[in-house]
């Protein structure tokens, strides 16, 4: 039986000294077979600095708490069962009315607009049953229209500090928004929070966009664009929307672009002479290199964190597959093998899986294995999934789900890597290709 245990106990914190827990075990999480029991937390409404402020303090402590709720593992106790109120964020708190509650972890916080005009935002983390806080107090200042972002900065501390776990909730997705009925899709890319706050758009509906993909900096995107009558790769700068087509296309269908760990060079499908073989190529000099040559199609190429491999798929075998290669090309070793066909892995960024696209029977399913192509393991099925991504942290992966028929309409969603927790993710229009940015600096 496999258990993964995730705890944070005091001596982990940064300059904190360890203390016993009074009583009690550290809080902490068990994931037992996909299946745990969320932990109770209480995020009371954060104390309001001023009149000012107050408006920003509910929404902060909103945002935390959807934040957490939203992962499957934390389950929030409403404020209609609360026996003590926070009034204050400087006053001891009562412990005793929060165990009363069976609260396991509470957060609170304070909320002010400085003279400068910047959002000061503290909060506190305890253990309810330990008696003690977590968090030793912690501390963002930013503008007032970044309340948002603020609020999930917090939410990240709060996680990382009960579950041990990376965060993950400060971050971005570039998607393709769709419109329109089916067979007259308009498609251009979009950016948005993780939770499907704040979306801007990064081109027109004028050509089609497919697959765009973060930088490792979160500052450009890669995607693949119809705009010339052909398939195009071509880099965007996020912060002013400028793009441009990579060098070395003419006269050749190129797609499926990733970039490496070194945010410098790209790897991609290139069709020519009939031929669809991987390359990578330097953004900057136009550079390129050939890394497979096979009468069979090789696309959907991505590079492992540390840079040294390349996990793609390609029908060499007959059906579509997947293979792990150097990344400066070579001998591929195949690390697929159950029944039905493989499609766009994605290595994780902790290192340790490849998530994928399977269709086995009528039913398509986003899986993981690990990197030896061990431990496969399916954590949805429909119509169709495909297109996984994976979150900064590695513990959760978005996918599109399209449904069946004339009027089918694309949707992103979301599942936690021991498949529970499949929830939509809300977006204002139809939505296809997602990938998830790093966490923002």
């Amino acid at each position: 039986m496999m258990k993964h245990v995730l705890t944070l106990l005091a001596a982990f914190l940064i300059g904190a000294t360890p203390v016993a827990a009074q009583d009690s075990q550290p809080l902490k999480i068990i994931v037992d077979q996909g299946v745990i029991e969320p932990l109770p937390f209480a995020v009371p409404d954060f104390v309001a600095g001023s009149s000012a402020s107050a408006e920003y303090a509910r929404n902060i402590a909103r945002v935390v708490s959807a934040d957490l709720s939203g992962t499957g593992l934390f389950r929030e106790i409403p404020s209609n069962a609360y026996i003590s109120q926070i009034t204050s964020f400087s006053s001891p708190v009562q412990f005793a009315d929060w165990k009363a509650i069976n609260a396991e972890a509470l957060v609170t916080g304070f909320v002010n607009v400085d003279a400068s005009g910047k959002l000061v935002v503290q909060f506190r983390v305890y253990d309810v049953f330990a008696g003690q806080e977590m968090s030793q107090g912690l501390q963002f200042v930013g503008t007032p229209d970044g309340w948002r972002r603020m609020a999930h900065k917090v939410a990240d501390e709060v996680y990382k500090r009960i579950t041990g776990e990376g965060a993950y909730f400060d971050s971005r997705v570039v998607f393709v928004s769709e419109t329109g009925p089916k067979n007259q899709r308009e498609k251009r890319l979009a950016i948005m929070d993780y939770d499907g706050a704040n979306v801007s758009y990064l081109t027109d509906s004028s050509s089609i966009v497919l697959a765009p993909r973060f930088s490792p900096s979160g500052s450009q995107v890669l995607y693949t664009s119809y705009e010339s009558g052909f398939p195009r790769i071509n880099v965007l700068d996020v912060s002013n929307v400028a793009r441009r087509a990579l060098e070395g296309q003419d006269g050749t269908m190129s797609f499926a672009p990733r970039f490496a760990p070194d945010g410098r060079t790209v790897v991609y499908s290139l069709t020519r002479g009939g031929n669809t073989d991987l390359y990578t190529m330097d953004i900057n000099t136009g550079a390129s290199q050939r890394l497979t040559n096979a009468p069979s199609i090789e696309t959907a190429p991505s590079f492992s964190p540390d840079g040294s491999q390349i996990v793609f798929e390609s029908d060499r075998s007959g059906t579509p597959q997947l293979y792990v290669m150097s990344s400066g090309g070579g001998e591929a070793t195949r690390i697929s093998f159950g029944k039905g066909r493989y499609g766009t892995p994605v290595w994780s960024p902790r290192g340790d899986y490849i998530a994928f696209t399977k269709q086995s029977k009528g039913r398509f399913h986003i899986g993981v294995m690990r990197t030896n192509g061990s431990e496969e393991r399916l954590l949805t099925a429909s119509f169709l999934d495909e297109g996984p991504t994976w979150a900064p942290n590695g513990r959760v992966i978005m996918f599109t789900r399209e449904t069946a028929g004339a009027s089918g309409a694309s949707s992103l969603w979301s599942v936690d890597i021991t498949g529970r927790n499949l929830r939509q993710v809300a977006t204002n229009t139809g939505a296809s290709d997602p990938a998830w940015s790093p966490l923002q600096n």
